[in-house]
């Protein structure tokens, strides 16, 4: 069966189709226009918090032979996209790589390339590669919480699954597709999202059950968050209006994680809409942690200094808070985990840690 959101990628890479063809039969030179993909053109969008594509484009035009090939590479991943949605199958974005191999001229020179192009029909269609039946290698994350999710299962039919009472330790899974024509909210009984970056901390708040004294839903984020993870924060967080706070390790790279969920990532920039949630508060361990409960450190490398300078110019971190916390990090020049907590025993991470940092925030 074809969803409504596949239906429209269809139509819009169509349309794309349908230009290149009326260049031809127009006897001009084919061309596409997009966004320009470059930092230069990428802005922080204050109004809605998250990083958009300004107003620069580029043309491709088959006049130089590299962009022939793009636009010819263009039209057979369509025609790809289109035989995978009309036979309900799918591929990864490894397997479309080597499937341009029997291409001829057409195929890839490196997966950087194909996808590359992927991102590019998201950019002209304002549709998302998970339309496109594309997914990525990465597995999604996992849930543990009182929340029903009705999903669609292989075979058409839609399943209940109750995040906490019908899974394992490990949780529910999120799959690479979490659109509503795939994947609906039946129920939830909690009053917060809690996203943390490891799989450790992950566990040690499923074993101490922390989603059940504290009415959460957990969210294992496995370092940088894959799309699929961020996409379903986004829709809990709107569409049954729980607040999100990111729990992460001290450091400049874990900061960065905060922000991915928070206002989006540059790579990500033409649909940060989609998969930003710049509600999303950060309680994760800061440098004032580090000092206030005596924490186990490492020190700071060139690298970590380095990204901290650089998050100091980064729009979304130009608060007071941030500004505070990366300076005094560069002056202790120490950086700590979320499992250094530890140190005060198994149980302090749930009992004390995490229940003064929600309390200061309001969320409990």
């Amino acid at each position: 069966m074809v969803s409504d959101s596949q239906k429209r990628a269809l139509s819009e890479l169509m349309r794309l189709v349908e230009e290149i063809y009326n260049d031809l039969e127009r006897g001009e030179i084919p061309r596409m226009t997009l966004p320009v993909r470059s930092k230069s053109n990428i802005r922080f969008d204050r109004k809605y918090g998250v990083w958009k594509y300004g107003v620069n484009m580029s043309v491709r035009s088959a006049k130089k032979l590299s962009e022939a090939y793009t636009i010819l590479r263009t039209l057979y991943v369509i025609s790809l996209i289109k035989e995978m949605i009309e036979k309900n199958k799918s591929s990864t974005l490894r397997e479309l790589y080597y499937i341009s191999e029997g291409w001829g001229r057409a195929k890839f020179n490196a997966q950087e390339d194909s996808n590359n192009l992927v991102e590019d029909l998201e950019i002209m269609t304002r549709c998302l590669r998970e339309d496109f039946k594309l997914r990525p290698e990465e597995d999604g994350a996992r849930i543990i919480g009182n929340i029903t999710i009705e999903e669609v299962n292989r075979k058409g039919e839609r399943k209940k699954i109750n995040c906490r009472d019908d899974v394992g330790d490990s949780g529910y899974t999120i799959p690479y597709n979490v659109e509503k024509d795939k994947v609906r909210f039946a129920y939830c009984d909690a009053d917060f999202i809690i996203a943390i970056e490891t799989g450790g901390m992950f566990d040690r708040l499923v074993e101490n059950e922390f989603d059940e004294k504290f009415r959460a839903i957990l969210v294992h984020l496995k370092g940088q968050p894959a799309r699929s993870t961020r996409r379903i924060i986004k829709r809990m967080n709107e569409e049954l209006n729980l607040p999100v706070v990111v729990f992460t390790d001290g450091d400049p790279w874990s900061f960065r994680i905060y922000a991915s969920v928070a206002y989006g990532a540059i790579k990500t920039a033409h649909i940060s809409e989609y998969l930003a949630t710049p509600s999303a508060e950060f309680i994760g361990i800061t440098a004032s942690d580090i000092l206030n409960y005596k924490l186990p450190t490492d020190k700071l490398t060139e690298q970590d200094i380095n990204a901290l300078n650089a998050e100091l110019k980064d729009p979304r971190f130009q608060d007071e808070f941030w500004e505070q916390e990366i300076k005094l990090m560069l002056r202790i020049k120490k950086k700590a985990e979320q499992q250094s907590l530890a140190k005060y025993g198994l149980d302090y991470v749930t009992d004390v840690y995490l229940p003064e940092k929600l309390q200061m925030l309001g969320i409990i």
